[in-house]
């Protein structure tokens, strides 16, 4: 009996001490064995994956929110418009269509008044990485503009570097030149500025533009290199007439309800690529790098160009009539409205991208 009552002693001995490493044990094995809830979002975007913006831009930023997320969020991207049309991109989202939607705000002129500040004629835009971080700080400091996405949740903005003129029949080198002639523009200022300049401002969807320019329903249209690298643009216009005119913008959105939804650390990651840096990283990546292979896919398909650079004494005939007026004209408008901060709106503008 003392012999079986020492060998359960010492038995209970090791059970005890060894309980603690089991109880880790157990702990480990029950945590490797439920891992974190994938999420799966939802994202439209009206761009072909194999354009430049998409390719250069929005999939690393897929990547980059899987990395940040530690793999817990996977974006399924709908490109080329098969999940939601450009023109209905906002709307989907806010009814919850899509998770994110790529909102290209030129087709909904008085949606976003305030932020297209950013779009107005002849600012002294230097790159889309310099405009992008100024239209993100802009919708930080005004909750006017915060206001203006209430119905989305902004994720990034950003903007194109500055439009110049493509066109099909004749090369634009004046003033004169683009009287009458029908220019494919976006809404809001921009539009306004075709009418100042004398042309006839024409508001068609970009996918619809290889078309209209190849079939005649326009003369031309304001253009970044990206969109003439992305639409093959190249081969139905030959005439570049390089003016610095303005930048349209663009928001990456979510739905406010499906954002909500997500643990607050994951929209903290999420956010950590996107916001400013996110603004930052897709202007420099969709638009400013663009130009090299534009011009390499031009020379490789030896297809027609010829290139006018409009002297500077031509780009200040040009602004003269459709900028600061145009600019004094938005603020007076803005006011109109109830508007009371417009003015410095544009003061902040012009003063970050003049630094």
């Amino acid at each position: 009996m003392g012999f079986c009552n020492n060998a359960r002693d010492r038995e209970g001995n090791v059970i005890r001490r060894l309980l603690p490493f089991i109880g880790f044990a157990a702990a480990e094995t029950w945590t490797t064995a439920a891992p974190a809830q994938e999420i799966k979002l939802t994202l439209a975007d009206q761009n072909s994956p194999q354009a430049w913006g998409p390719t250069n831009a929005l999939q690393p930023w897929v990547k980059q929110i899987e990395t940040a997320t530690k793999g817990r969020v996977k974006i399924e991207v709908f490109p080329s418009q098969t999940l939601v049309k450009g023109p209905d991109m906002w709307r989907q989202v806010r009814a919850g269509v899509v998770d994110i939607g790529w909102c290209f705000h030129g087709y909904w002129p008085d949606q976003t008044p305030l932020a297209d500040v950013i779009s107005l004629p002849f600012l002294p835009t230097k790159s889309a990485e310099q405009a992008s971080e100024v239209l993100w700080k802009l919708y930080e400091k005004y909750p006017a503009i915060q206001k203006e996405f209430s119905d989305v949740v902004p994720l990034l903005l950003y903007t194109t570097s500055p439009y110049f003129l493509l066109t099909t029949k004749k090369q634009v080198k004046t003033l004169e030149d683009l009287k009458g002639m029908k220019i494919r523009i976006p809404g809001g200022p921009p539009t306004e500025m075709a009418k100042a300049l004398g042309a006839v401002p024409a508001p068609i969807p970009m996918p619809d533009m290889y078309q209209a320019l190849d079939k005649g329903v326009v003369d031309g249209m304001g253009v970044p290199w990206e969109a003439v690298q992305g639409f093959r643009l190249y081969e139905v216009a030959k005439y570049y007439t390089m003016v610095p005119t303005f930048s349209a913008y663009f928001s990456l959105c979510a739905n406010k309800q499906k954002w909500a939804s997500l643990p607050q650390d994951v929209r903290n990651q999420i956010m950590g690529v996107s916001g400013l840096a996110g603004a930052k990283f897709w202007g420099k990546n969709f638009f400013d790098t663009a130009e090299t292979d534009a011009l390499a896919k031009i020379k490789a398909g030896k297809h027609a160009m010829e290139r006018y650079d409009v002297p500077e004494a031509e780009v200040a005939r040009w602004r003269n009539v459709a900028g600061e007026p145009l600019w004094n004209e938005w603020v007076k408008k803005m006011e109109g409205k109830g508007h009371k901060e417009a003015r410095a709106i544009l003061n902040d503008a012009l003063e970050m991208l003049k630094k």
